[in-house]
């Protein structure tokens, strides 16, 4: 009596629920690189090779622990290069009786995971994903005849349910959110403590050559590949943001500065992901900074709301939304992807920053992905399909329950509200406003128009007057309307004159 356990790349973690359902004299674990996963978007190499290490890492681990591990590598000559095919040669090859699984995290391949027992004739067990703090069952009793399904409704519920940072019923330090007390600008000439990175081992070394001779055509460079592959090496990265850079978390945390690719963020996001760390003692760790007085409350709450907050409540909200969210498209944006993306100059200093971060390093914080790259393609009406692809394809974090609702709904307005209570628009005054970036641009961040002038000023005043039927009943908009019809009507045609300009030539 064989048991087959696939264990999928983002579920390397040994408290895995398919894992304590069986033990190693009486299961084989399967792990599979395959190339449908490598090429369903042209992931950047850093994110496959992420993957691929870390998998094979964690399956060195399961055999120092006793399981029988059965691993397809990616240039196995027999590989079927897709789960389904590389589930029903190993059941074979095992003589394996029933197939245990955790459910994948996103509908594609789940649906994957539905067809194996017709593929295999044997019985597939598809258990909960237990490893978050809320379930996917919890979230949908929670949203169940909800008006209004914010993140901040949610987070307090979350909150007082694992009781992080809360005196009793109420929260610590008297409010939910200090998020008015995380937006400073950098002082000049402030010095960021740089994160630990990891060398790659022998086995990382290997990953790296393959991935680079398969896939090397993939927008982004495989070289500055430094990111945690092992568990021990993702505590070592925890302990690192925790010491170094946490207590600096919340002043900066929506700053961009030149030059600058990480400043106080965590870079945790791909180790959460793969499994390598837990999200609870993610927050654990956060919340035991705050107690032991090394790091201030408007830090650790902020950082613990990215996690406990949006990160459960977009996976919930992704599973809620169905498997036809990602095509959703409210505003009926059609244009292309802008090159830029792929690296294409502009002259937007910004711009450049945000993209050049995601080429070398397949990462960037979430300021960059929200207000400079989400929010451009937002205001020069990308299809949102396209938008999405890109996210998921150059990020090493974005698996697409994480990606999808931050770039279809919170990035791109394109599910009409479910997710955001307003379009995250924005001009140069912001960019400006929080960050470094307008001084070495090429444009003037204070004009509107003229050949001279920030396009994303423009850009911003003609979303605004292209959308003004689907927004202006908007309450959270009502100023940025009130302030687009004090502009005379010449003027007003000026604007949307650049903005066209701007969209021809950038977009």
């Amino acid at each position: 009596m064989t048991t087959l356990i696939p264990i999928l790349g983002d579920q390397l973690s040994h408290s895995l629920a398919s894992l304590r359902a069986a033990t190693p004299a009486s299961a084989v674990v399967l792990m599979m690189e395959v190339t449908e996963e490598a090429t369903y978007v042209p992931h950047h190499p850093q994110k496959i090779a992420l993957f691929f290490s870390a998998m094979r890492h964690f399956a060195d681990e399961l055999r120092s622990l006793g399981w029988t591990v059965d691993y397809v590598a990616l240039d196995d000559p027999a590989n079927a290069q897709d789960f389904a095919g590389e589930v029903s040669r190993a059941a074979a090859r095992h003589a394996a009786t029933k197939i245990v699984t955790v459910a994948a995290g996103e509908w594609r391949v789940l649906d994957s995971q539905q067809t194996w027992a017709d593929r295999t004739g044997l019985p597939v067990s598809i258990l909960d994903d237990d490893r978050f703090i809320f379930s996917i069952t919890s979230f949908m009793a929670w949203a169940k005849g909800r008006k209004r399904m914010t993140m901040e409704d949610f987070y307090r519920v979350v909150r007082r349910q694992t009781g992080l940072l809360m005196d009793g019923d109420q929260p610590i330090g008297g409010q939910w959110n200090f998020d008015q007390e995380n937006r400073k600008s950098v002082p000049k000439g402030h010095r960021f403590t740089p994160p630990v990175r990891f060398a790659p081992d022998a086995v990382t070394s290997d990953v790296m050559a393959l991935v680079a001779g398969r896939f090397g055509n993939h927008f982004g460079s495989i070289d500055g590949f430094r990111w945690a592959v092992t568990r021990t090496q993702a505590l070592e990265a925890l302990d690192d943001f925790v010491r170094h850079r946490l207590a600096g978390f919340g002043d900066y945390q929506d700053a961009m500065v030149t030059g600058e690719d990480v400043l106080n963020h965590s870079l945790l996001s791909p180790a959460l992901n793969t499994g390598l760390l837990l999200p609870l003692e993610v927050c654990q760790a956060a919340q035991a900074a705050y107690h032991a007085g090394t790091a201030p409350l408007n830090a650790v709450e902020g950082f613990i709301r990215q996690i406990l907050g949006w990160r459960e409540y977009v996976r919930g909200l992704y599973w809620f939304a169905g498997p036809d969210y990602t095509s959703r498209n409210h505003l009926n944006a059609t244009r292309p992807l802008p090159a830029a993306y792929w690296g294409a100059p502009t002259g937007l200093k910004c711009l450049a920053e945000a993209v050049d971060n995601t080429r070398r390093n397949s990462s960037a914080h979430h300021i960059q992905r929200l207000m400079i790259l989400g929010n451009f393609a937002m205001l020069v009406g990308t299809d949102p399909a396209h938008v999405h692809r890109w996210y998921l394809a150059v990020y090493a974090d974005a698996l697409e329950w994480v990606e999808a609702p931050n770039v279809i709904g919170m990035s791109q307005f394109a599910d009409g509200g479910l997710m955001s209570t307003k379009p995250y628009a924005a001009g140069g005054a912001y960019v400006n406003r929080m960050s470094n970036h307008c001084k070495s641009c090429a444009y003037d961040v204070k004009q509107r128009t003229g050949p001279k002038a920030c396009p994303l000023n423009s850009l911003y005043w003609d979303f605004l007057a292209r959308h003004e039927d689907a927004l202006k009943n908007n309450q959270r908009l009502w100023r940025m309307y009130d302030g687009w019809r004090r502009f005379a009507p010449d003027e007003q045609v000026r604007i949307r004159e650049q903005a066209a300009d701007s969209m021809a030539t950038l977009a």
